[in-house]
């Protein structure tokens, strides 16, 4: 049996039905985990559904309760064919937003597939319920391709509670560093940049939010009466805003910036073009970094966004001095920003232009450091060969997401290259009403990760041995 044949078995395991009978029995749990109310409902998620499909694969699995009280417990299990071959770990998260099923269309329901024509909806379908299906559905049709062999060890990860921050990910990872240990990451989140082309990323940029506020005074003041001899919040706070980014987006504080665009990041980002999609926004092509295309400025740069803002009553506007305001920022960072930094270097540079009486504090999000694996590793070209030899496409190749995933505990924390091969697109309404995965994709990102499978088997031993020198 060739490698052919497993991308056969793929593409055969979707045209039968087989990959929508088991999406549709996953999809049907209704796996919230952002009320804190559904432990049983998660965990059977993992004992019913999982357990029984990975353990015929040949996995050992063993959950683990959350060290995080209140949230979902993770799944992890691992298949061993030898000492000497190589170790990939595979990852996904089982649990999803709220169904919010009154705020979908007419027709359809957030915990069953409802398909018209290439659009496969239901919660979950693409974040990630049908990611890690696609996986795992993957590895069984290499499993049943090589005789019952893949041809390296592999670990699963499973996670139940990503949609809430992913809480207790971080301590597990040290927790159990040895159960986690493996030569590379390759799972599956988040959007392809096209629905027509195959992606791969390598991380994501981190996220830090934090709140500037001004707090004045008791109560607000007739604006005729003290208007010219109190301070107003609100210009407080425009002021400050104004200061750290100009009215083109762009960044005006040297701390928060990287240093530097990587050449190979830059020759990667080259090839990349967004807004495509049917729905996409319009970009504004003037806006940000400035010497910099669209795509450097999401993927390779520092961002600063005023999330939020208010000052007085927006709605319904008194004749008053607004004693009070508040803004939500949000930095995206890449690779080189320290996240620790950044507060002090906001607080300093307001101090520097007078702006003592706006606070700067964290907010309640939590951060999210940024990770990046080299775009020139081996596991990096090996992965796009294989993806180009199964879609004849030459995939897209992302430095790292423009948002944010605890991609850090695998780079970081467990020390290991990561391949992100999505299986969404932009434009499948995740974590909204109406999300959905589009067949065509879902077909196509089977055979890919079949032959991506398949090859490891046949090239993991020399990828390491590269590596190692």
């Amino acid at each position: 049996m060739t490698r052919q044949d497993a991308v056969a078995r793929a593409a055969e395991y979707f045209d039968n039905g087989a990959f929508k009978e088991v999406l549709a029995r996953r999809v049907a749990i209704p796996t919230e985990s952002q009320g804190g109310d559904k432990l049983d409902v998660l965990r059977a998620y993992l004992t019913d559904e999982i357990i029984p499909f990975v353990e015929r694969l040949g996995f050992r699995c063993r959950i683990v309760d959350n060290p995080t009280p209140g949230y979902g417990p993770f799944l992890i299990a691992e298949r061993h064919e030898g000492a000497g071959l190589p170790t990939v770990l595979t990852y996904g998260h089982g649990d999803v937003v709220f169904g919010h099923a009154a705020q979908w269309r007419a027709g359809l329901d957030p915990w069953k597939i409802t398909v018209e024509g290439d659009r496969w909806y239901g919660r979950g379908t693409a974040d990630n319920k049908g990611q890690h299906t696609i996986n795992l559905a993957a590895l069984e049709q290499v499993i049943t391709t090589r005789g019952g062999k893949l041809g390296f060890n592999c670990k699963l990860l499973l996670e139940m509670g990503e949609e809430s921050g992913s809480p207790g990910l971080r301590k597990l990872a040290v927790d159990e560093r040895d159960a986690l240990a493996a030569d590379v990451l390759i799972g599956s989140d988040g959007p392809r940049l096209s629905a027509q082309r195959p992606t791969v990323f390598l991380g994501s940029r981190g996220a830090m939010n934090f709140e500037m506020v001004v707090d004045l005074r008791e109560g607000g003041h007739h604006s005729g009466n003290w208007g010219g001899g109190l301070a107003n919040a609100g210009t407080l706070l425009a002021h400050a805003v104004a200061s750290l980014v100009d009215a083109k987006g762009a960044i005006l504080v040297d701390a928060l910036k990287p240093k530097s665009l990587p050449d190979a990041v830059r020759a990667a980002l080259a090839d990349v073009k967004i807004g495509q999609e049917p729905g996409d926004p319009e970009v504004d092509p003037d806006w940000g970094e400035p010497g910099l295309t669209t795509e450097e400025r999401i993927f390779g740069w520092n961002t600063l966004e005023v999330l939020a803002f208010k000052t007085g009553t927006p709605e319904a506007p008194l004749n008053a001095i607004p004693p009070s305001a508040k803004a939500t920022m949000q930095l995206r960072f890449v690779v080189g920003t320290d996240p620790d930094t950044i507060l002090p270097a906001v607080r300093a540079h307001l101090d520097a232009r007078g702006l003592q009486r706006v606070a700067v504090r964290p907010a309640r999000m939590e951060t999210f450091p940024a990770t990046r694996l080299d775009p020139t590793d081996p596991w990096v070209t090996w992965a796009l060969a294989s993806m180009s030899k199964t879609t004849n496409k030459k995939p897209a190749l992302l430095p790292n997401l423009g948002g944010s995933l605890p991609n850090d505990v695998f780079a970081d924390i467990l020390g290991m290259p990561t391949i992100w091969v999505p299986h969404s697109y932009p434009s499948c309404s995740q974590h909204a009403p109406d999300e959905h995965l589009l067949g065509s994709v879902a077909r196509e990102a089977l055979q890919i990760m079949a032959g991506l499978f398949y090859d490891l088997g046949e090239d993991g031993q020399k990828i390491m041995k590269k590596r190692s020198k």
